[in-house]
């Protein structure tokens, strides 16, 4: 008499359990090309021109960025208040797929610019929970992208854990921001050498790259960080253009004249969500630099997200005033 399969293999049973939830696992599992993951904010931006109220913080900018580019799958992980979930409600009537976690609070940043637009003074007003890994734990991405606003946004464990599911993108801007009695101080990023052992993207402007090494010097500061670990270093100059180094090279971007300057907000947000869009898709450094730095010409020339187009993008890369950065 032929015996069966589970008295043939005492292990079967286990097997076949085992290879179920396997396959329940990575059927549940969804995949993007971006994953940002970031508070959405209230915004109060102050500047000599008015004053407007809007929702803010890198993962509002990303995604009202991202969504006019349809040839890239990008999910939103969120954390807000219910009384901002409205935010969250317009960005899925826009096509962009959220998913949103409630906070006791929503950030909320008071932004003031005077007649020099890359000089801004903050105040953050309230805070928001920070995330935990619980949250992406069935997300994978070709890039997580960490919107960070504050320093203790994410913990340093979470950054390790995502390192395993996909490339890290950092903006080094929340982690040196401090917040005492609603003022904004600068400080240096606690855990930087452990975690940038994990991050393969970093944005840094001129001056958080001088706080994270030490370094005013563009070339020294990128090759530091670049030995802590990080791949591709990101240096953004303001209106001087930028600078990603990659451990070889020094790729220099050019910024492009704007026709006029509106509200600088979120500039940064959408240069990072320009290069990030373009190595998703296989561009090179080069071309990806460039198409961001384009974006954040046209994001500066209104109040408000990015809004524009491919074409537009192209447009500015091929007609606008271009500055070139010195290092």
């Amino acid at each position: 008499m032929r015996k069966s399969a589970s008295r043939y293999h005492p292990f079967f049973s286990e097997i076949v359990t085992f290879a179920f939830l396997f396959l329940s696992y990575n059927q549940n599992m969804q995949k993007y090309d971006i994953c940002c993951v970031g508070h959405i904010t209230l915004d109060k931006v102050v500047s000599p021109r008015q004053t407007v109220y809007m929702p803010g913080g890198t993962s509002f900018y990303f995604s009202e960025a991202i969504r006019h580019f349809g040839d890239i799958s990008y999910l939103l992980i969120t954390a807000l208040a219910t009384s901002e979930m409205n935010v969250v409600d317009d960005l899925r009537d826009k096509g962009v797929t959220v998913k949103a976690f409630v906070s006791a609070h929503s950030v909320y940043f008071e932004n003031i610019y005077g007649d020099n637009p890359d000089n801004r003074t903050q105040r953050v007003l309230a805070k928001a929970d920070p995330f935990s890994m619980e949250q992406v734990t069935d997300v994978e991405a070709t890039y997580f992208h960490l919107g960070a606003l504050l320093a203790d946004d994410f913990p340093l464990e979470m950054v390790k854990e995502l390192s395993k599911k996909g490339l890290v993108s950092i903006d080094s801007q929340g982690y040196l921001r401090e917040v005492r009695n609603q003022n904004v101080y600068a400080i240096d990023w606690k855990d930087k050498h452990e975690a940038l052992k994990y991050i393969h993207t970093l944005k840094v402007n001129e001056h958080e790259m001088e706080v994270l090494t030490g370094y005013s010097d563009i070339q020294k500061a990128a090759r530091l960080l670049h030995e802590w670990g990080v791949a591709e270093i990101l240096i953004t100059l303001g209106s001087l253009g930028s600078v990603i180094y990659d451990g070889q090279n020094f790729h220099k971007i050019p910024a492009y004249k704007p026709a006029e300057v509106v509200d600088a907000t979120g500039c940064g947000d959408t240069y990072n969500i320009g290069y990030l869009y373009q190595r998703a898709k296989g561009k090179s450094i080069q071309e990806a630099g460039e198409f961001a730095a384009a974006m954040a010409t046209i994001k500066i020339g209104k109040s408000g997200p990015f809004d524009g187009t491919t074409e537009d993008v192209m447009s500015v890369i091929e007609k606008a005033e271009k500055v070139m950065p010195v290092c």
